[in-house]
């Protein structure tokens, strides 16, 4: 790459917490250099954010509008390429419809947006650009969700008839929404979060990590949501029974108020010859269970693995990498597709794919119609887009 591309950030100032992991990967492999944003709707907290960065008062921005526009002006040697926006859900759609209005790439964090028709209306105006949008489920950036992947798609466990995916956290055991945590009080408020909580914060990792591995999509679900802390909004405790359009069957479970847990999002899934294991607590390790031999333990690193893990895996083998690291290959591979298009060349879709705007769509829809059964009396529930 002749230069780096260049990055402007809506969100993520001072005391946002997925604002400077976004940051920290997207720097990591020296193609993206930040050159401007709107870190805060309060236009104050924007130019401290972005001098404490080390950015020029003049590419420091009092809200996303202005950003755009500015930006827009700018020569095209020194405009950014593409915005990333890192907002709570309900700020994301305003400026990532904005800046695909006006010619720039998009990364957005999950979910996409606040409602379906949103993400829809984002889906077609990425069809009618061409521009590209990355989607930052992190997880599908793990260089063994990569071989898993790999080896669904190889057939090598046959026919897939069985997935099991959990995502159990503990954060959200008290009402820290009404305790000063920022990050609790716009995640269990429906008018910032949507109509999911733990179901839209996490629910739809598992359920995009179900699809993205075994590479089926959800078709009919049977969910169970509830709200176990007293006096919380929306929903921090979940389960959803699952038909997949390839035959399988699933159970999918979404807490936060697993209390001590972390951040354990495991995947088990099962075909007509074998099985794997994968959690994320372990990123670097991957189990393969055959039924007539011994368990595989497959590491990151090795050169056994598929072109595509080893592409995602960024230090020798037996040293660890992790969530940073998978945030990074998205940033990377984001990254390489851009330059690879603004060099008017090819890039390889297997090794440099991504979470896109139809990921997007699919988690929105995931919510709607994991609530919706919840709330019904019947449960079973046709996946409706």
């Amino acid at each position: 790459m002749s230069e780096k591309l260049r990055m402007g950030m809506i969100g993520g100032g001072k005391g946002a917490f997925i604002g400077a992991v976004h940051r920290k990967a997207a720097a990591m492999d020296g193609l993206i250099e930040l050159c401007s944003g709107a870190f805060s709707n309060n236009a104050e907290k924007s130019l401290a954010s972005g001098q404490e960065l080390g950015l020029a008062d003049s590419r420091i921005y009092p809200d996303f509008k202005t950003m755009i526009e500015k930006e827009k002006q700018l020569p095209e040697d020194q405009r950014m390429h593409f915005v990333s926006i890192v907002t709570p859900n309900f700020a994301h759609f305003e400026p990532a419809m904005l800046a695909l209005e006006n010619g720039f790439h998009v990364v957005i964090e999950k979910p996409m947006t606040f409602t379906l028709d949103e993400a829809k209306q984002l889906s077609a105006k990425v069809k009618e650009t061409g521009l590209l949008l990355c989607l930052t489920h992190t997880y599908a950036g793990y260089p063994m969700v990569k071989q898993a992947r790999y080896m669904v798609q190889q057939g090598m466990l046959g026919k897939i008839r069985k997935v099991y995916v959990e995502y159990p956290q503990g954060w959200l055991s008290q009402l820290s929404e009404k305790e000063g945590n920022q990050q609790a009080a716009w995640r269990t408020d429906p008018s910032k979060s949507g109509k999911a909580g733990a179901m839209g914060d996490i629910g739809t990792h598992a359920a995009h990590l179900a699809e993205y591995i075994t590479g089926q999509k959800i078709t009919r679900l049977s969910a169970d949501i509830q709200t176990i802390v007293p006096g919380r909004q929306l929903d921090d405790d979940g389960a959803a029974l699952l038909r997949f359009d390839g035959g399988a069957s699933g159970v999918l479970i979404a807490t936060q108020v697993a209390t001590g847990e972390e951040n354990n999002l495991s995947i088990r899934v099962y075909g007509e010859k074998g099985g794997l294991s994968w959690h994320q607590m372990e990123p670097n390790t991957l189990e393969i269970l055959w039924q007539d031999k011994p368990k595989e333990i497959y590491r990151a690193g090795q050169g056994y693995l598929s072109p595509v893990a080893l592409h995602n895996c960024r230090t020798p083998a037996g040293h660890p990498e992790g969530y940073i690291e998978a945030f990074a290959n998205l940033y990377r591979n984001f990254a390489l597709s851009l330059q690879a298009r603004l060099d008017h060349q090819q890039a390889d879709p297997e090794l440099l794919e991504f979470p896109d705007v139809q990921d997007g769509v699919r988690g929105m829809a995931f919510i709607d119609n994991v609530i919706a059964s919840g709330k019904s009396a019947e449960k079973w529930t046709d996946f409706t887009i």
